[in-house]
């Protein structure tokens, strides 16, 4: 189980090249890799006009929890049909928000299962660090 509480604030590391291919089946779990991979993607493409494609950096936390954002200086304008949330940010937060659109939504299509308990609990690890990331309230508005 991941640790929700800490004393220390959460940190993010930016994973190194020679450890991008067992990244994501670390954290989806080998069975889910691809099909959680391509609903990061597919939720910033829903919810990002101006997202092309591209490369994408991924990070681990320090609570044990992971997120994937394009790898960009440009910022991004995000629009979410169901809150109204309509705004630009980071590429770093967009990626936050896709990730957590799409670990929500892997967690409930497998509800009930060892893997749907494991991809909640990163869902909440990386929920805990947008709390502190720059852009929180903008993270925020776009998933409430």
């Amino acid at each position: 189980m991941i640790e929700a509480h800490s004393l220390a604030p959460v940190a993010a590391t930016l994973v190194a090249e020679g450890d991008r291919l067992s990244f994501l089946p670390a954290f989806f779990g080998p069975r889910l890799t691809m099909r959680g991979e391509s609903l990061v993607f597919g939720w910033l493409d829903a919810l990002s006009e101006n997202y092309n494609g591209g490369f994408w950096r991924f990070y681990t936390l320090t609570n044990g929890g992971f997120y994937m954002a394009p790898a960009t200086d440009k910022r991004m304008r995000l629009s979410v049909d169901g809150n109204g949330f309509n705004g630009e940010m980071s590429a770093d937060a967009a990626g936050i928000v896709a990730t957590l659109f799409a670990v929500g939504q892997l967690a409930a299509e497998v509800h009930g299962t060892d893997a749907g308990d494991i991809l909640a609990d990163h869902y909440h690890a990386l929920r805990n660090f947008a709390k502190t990331h720059p852009e929180a309230g903008l993270i925020f508005r776009a998933i409430d």
